[in-house]
């Protein structure tokens, strides 16, 4: 459901901002594109340079991004800075604004509203009648925007990347799961013997195959089921096997995209993706319709979908061993990128290449993040196509 809220003037704007982000942005550049009169999202960018000769370059690149949304026909900017009014003697970040009025011109944008929230004042470029140092922040404290059902605004575009605190005993649960997962692994589907002895000298039993084991190796051997079913556990009740079991496939680059796929997807795409990397495997081309899912092309996921794997992929990662942590993080990178956050894709994308140098997915989102690339559904306000159900 779209909430519409209207604006009477420019505080009033700007209190509704952090409503429509989901937090306060700090040392940032806001830009809202515009249909007419509605408003069609928001996207946050750092604060570039002051640097004369790359302000211009800078204000091209993310103008290029709001021409991307379509229907825009203008944008309104805002910058949140820690610098002041009373700094410079007058509003902060003015060349920039200006760069910024340039290429929405060249653009063929209207600029509905250039609007500065500093650490002692705000103030909008379009007002005659600002003073110097700015208006008072107490006037940003709206009434409009009181009654909004939004998550607590304490909080700027970095805050709650931080993985949830998972305690050293559930800690040890996992990796000792994950121990017997591996042995039980190697010991019905083949392997190293070296590898399922070394994993079997640091269980109770080396000789006896738990039978919860038993019962997460047979999950593994329908992987979508296993994947839909886990979008459904609550994450703060998981069992460690069932934690194993996702961290253990996460840790494997073919499994980790057949739930990527699926994830953002239905359970059908699953199968699909299943079949295809079986068939990859054999020789095959990947078909290129999948593949075009993990670069942000084709059908917008459901957000709600997203979010359920993201706090499940979250949970995982902070409960797993750390050598097999970088899948899970990786996982939360992409789909963080996947639902605009950036920042946060950053952060997990990061703390997994701190693991593994080389991760090759969590390479991919970083990539993604400093080169400004977004997924084209982030463009458009088209649901997804029909769901694809399975066949049996």
């Amino acid at each position: 459901m779209t909430t519409i809220v209207k604006a009477a003037g420019a505080a009033e704007f700007l209190s509704l901002v952090p409503h429509l982000l989901g937090y306060v942005p700090s040392q940032s550049l806001v830009l809202i594109p515009f249909d007419g009169s509605r408003s069609l999202g928001a996207m946050r960018f750092d604060l570039p340079s002051a640097e004369a000769d790359t302000l211009d370059a800078g204000a091209s690149t993310v103008l290029g991004i709001v021409c991307r949304v379509q229907q825009a026909d203008a944008v309104a900017a805002i910058a949140y800075t820690d610098a002041g009014f009373a700094d410079g003697g007058g509003m902060p970040h003015r060349d920039l604004f200006d760069a910024l009025r340039r290429r929405a011109d060249a653009c063929g944008l209207g600029v509905t509203d250039v609007l500065c929230v500093a650490r002692d004042g705000w103030g909008s470029l379009f007002d005659p009648d600002c003073p110097d140092d700015g208006r008072p922040l107490s006037e940003l404290e709206s009434a409009a925007a009181a009654d909004l059902p939004v998550p607590a605004l304490d909080r700027d575009q970095a805050s709650g990347a931080d993985l949830p605190s998972i305690d050293l005993a559930t800690r040890e649960r996992t990796a000792r799961a994950l121990i017997a997962l591996e042995r039980a692994v190697a010991l019905l589907c083949g392997g190293d013997p070296e590898d399922a002895g070394a994993a079997a000298s640091v269980v109770d039993e080396p000789d006896r195959v738990d039978p919860q084991v038993l019962a997460t190796v047979c999950a593994l051997d329908d992987l979508p089921t296993l994947y839909e079913e886990a979008l459904s556990w609550p994450v703060d009740e998981l069992d460690p096997y069932d934690v194993a079991a996702i961290a253990w496939c996460l840790a494997r680059p073919s499994l980790r995209d057949v739930a990527l796929v699926q994830w953002s997807g239905t359970v059908g795409d699953g199968d699909e993706a299943f079949d295809a990397q079986l068939r990859w495997e054999a020789g095959e081309e990947y078909p290129a319709h999948l593949a075009m899912q993990m670069w942000g092309e084709g059908d917008r996921p459901d957000p709600g979908r997203l979010e359920r794997a993201l706090e499940l992929a979250r949970h995982v990662a902070a409960a797993s061993p750390r050598a097999v942590r970088p899948g899970a993080l990786a996982m939360c990178a992409w789909i963080s990128w996947a639902l605009g956050r950036s920042t946060h894709a950053e952060v997990y994308a990061c703390l997994a290449c701190e693991i593994e140098p080389d991760h090759g997915l969590s390479e991919i989102v970083r990539s993604f993040v400093h080169a400004g690339h977004l997924p084209d559904w982030a463009f458009t306000r088209t649901p997804r196509s029909k769901p694809r159900r399975r066949t049996t």
